[in-house]
C-alpha cells in the first residue's frame, strides 16, 4: 500500500458522523452547478440576514474552519497535534476596504504571533495582502499609475502595518507566511514583502512569500530574487502552491486582451510546481514551505529531500494542507516523521464565506481532486464495518 492510501491514519481523528458529513460535502462539491447556485443562495441570504448561520456552521464552515475565533480553534489544534500536525491560523476574512478593518486584521495577526508563540502546535502566522490595505491601491502601484498625495499616505500606512507584523515576528522568532494574490495586484505586494526579507531574514528565513505556480513567470522571478537575496545576504522563505484564481485571471487577461499570466494546462503547471521546488531544496539559502493536496509532487519533494540529506524534520522543509481536505497526505506525512500544518481558517461566519466558496469552486475545478477524497472516504467507511 501507498503511503497516502493509509485511510486508518488519515482518518484516525474522524468520528464517523464527520465522515458522513465529509461524504455528503464532497458530493455536494463535485456538482459545478449545485456549488454556482448554493454560493448564489448562501451569499443572498447572509446578505439578508436570513437565519442560516446555524446551518452553514453545522455543515461547511465546521468541515473547513477551525471556528470563529482563535480560542475556537483551540480543540481542533490540540486533536491534530496529538498526530503531529500542526495548525496555521488563518484569519480568512477577505475583501475589506475600511482603514480600522485593516488595523483590526493587524491586530489578529499580532494575537496569532502571540498565541502561537506559547504554543508548539502553532509554527507559523498567516495573511493575505489585501487584508491590510485596499486590493485598489495594490493594484494602482502594480499597475505603475501614479498615486494622488491621499493614496501615498495611505499606501505608507499599508507598508507600516506589513513592517509591524514583520518585526513582531523577527522580535519573537516566529515564521511568517504571506498568501500570494491575484496577478494584477502581486507586484506591489512581492516588492513590499522582498522589503520585509531583506530585513528580518538576515539571520534565518522568517518571512516567507507565495508563489502561485500555475502563473508560467513566477519560476523567472525566484531565480532574479534569489540573484539579489545572494548578493544582499537574505534567505529566502516561500510557500509554493500551484494557485487559486484561475479561472478569475483567464476571464480577466480574456476580457482585457492580454496574455493569460496561467499556465496553458494543468500538466505545465505541475511541472512549474515541481521546477521550483526542486530549484529552492538545492539551495541552502532557501526554505520550502510545500503547500500541496498533489500527491504525486509530495512524492517527488520526499525523493529530493532524500537525495539532498534534508532531515524530515528540518525547520526549512514544511507541507502544508487545508483543514478539511486531503488528510491522507497530511496525517499520513506527519505519521512518516515530516514536518506538516494545516492552514486553519477563522473569522466570522459571514465574512468567511468568500472564502469558503473559493474553496467550493477550487475542488470543483480542480480534476479528480473530489473524486479523490470521496473514494477514500468510501475506503474508510467500508473498512470500518469490517
Amino acid at each position: 500500500m501507498k503511503l497516502f492510501d493509509n485511510t486508518e491514519v488519515a482518518f484516525s481523528l474522524k468520528s464517523n458522523a464527520e465522515l458522513l458529513r465529509a461524504n455528503f460535502l464532497y458530493r455536494m462539491i463535485q456538482n459545478q452547478a449545485l456549488v454556482r447556485i448554493g454560493s448564489a443562495i448562501t451569499n443572498f441570504a447572509l446578505k439578508a440576514n436570513l437565519p442560516v448561520e446555524g446551518i452553514i456552521r453545522a455543515t461547511v464552515f465546521n468541515h473547513f474552519c477551525g471556528g470563529v475565533t482563535e480560542e475556537d480553534c483551540v480543540p481542533s489544534i490540540d486533536k491534530m497535534y496529538s498526530k503531529g500536525v500542526s495548525s496555521v491560523l488563518d484569519y480568512s476574512v477577505e475583501g475589506k476596504e475600511a482603514e480600522s478593518e485593516f488595523d483590526e486584521t493587524l491586530a489578529k495577526v499580532l494575537k496569532v504571533i502571540d498565541f502561537g508563540k506559547v504554543n508548539k502546535a502553532i509554527p507559523f502566522a498567516v495573511f493575505k495582502p489585501t487584508g491590510l490595505g485596499r486590493f485598489a491601491l495594490f493594484q494602482k502601484i502594480t499597475e505603475k499609475e501614479v498615486l494622488t498625495a491621499a493614496e501615498e499616505v495611505e499606501w505608507q500606512r499599508v507598508v507600516a502595518r506589513f513592517d509591524t507584523i514583520g518585526k513582531a515576528a523577527y522580535e519573537k522568532g516566529f515564521p511568517l507566511l504571506i498568501d500570494g494574490e491575484e496577478s494584477w495586484m502581486q507586484d506591489a505586494a512581492d516588492d513590499v514583502i522582498e522589503d520585509l526579507m531583506e530585513r528580518y531574514n538576515q539571520e534565518r528565513p522568517l518571512v516567507f512569500n507565495t508563489l502561485q505556480m500555475y502563473r508560467h513567470d513566477r519560476l523567472d522571478y525566484l531565480k532574479a530574487l534569489n540573484e539579489r537575496a545572494l548578493k544582499k545576504g537574505f534567505f529566502i522563505g516561500m510557500k509554493v502552491v500551484r494557485g487559486a484564481y484561475m479561472e478569475k485571471e483567464r476571464a480577466r487577461a480574456e476580457e482585457k486582451g492580454y496574455e493569460s499570466p496561467i499556465c496553458i494546462d494543468k500538466r505545465a503547471t505541475d511541472e512549474n510546481f515541481d521546477a521550483a521546488s526542486l530549484y529552492m531544496m538545492d539551495r541552502p539559502n532557501m526554505a520550502l514551505f510545500a503547500g500541496t493536496h498533489n500527491e504525486h509532487s509530495t512524492y517527488l519533494i520526499m525523493d529530493w529531500a532524500k537525495k539532498y540529506g534534508i532531515e524530515k524534520k528540518d525547520k526549512n522543509l514544511w507541507f502544508g494542507q487545508l483543514f478539511g481536505m486531503s488528510d491522507n497526505i497530511s496525517f499520513n506525512l506527519s505519521n512518516a516523521g515530516y514536518n506538516v500544518a494545516k492552514y486553519l481558517p477563522f473569522g466570522p461566519v459571514k465574512d468567511v464565506m468568500p472564502y469558503l466558496i473559493r474553496r467550493a469552486e477550487e475542488n470543483t475545478s480542480v480534476a479528480g481532486q473530489t473524486s479523490r477524497e470521496l473514494d477514500l472516504i468510501s475506503e474508510e467507511r467500508t473498512r470500518r464495518k469490517q
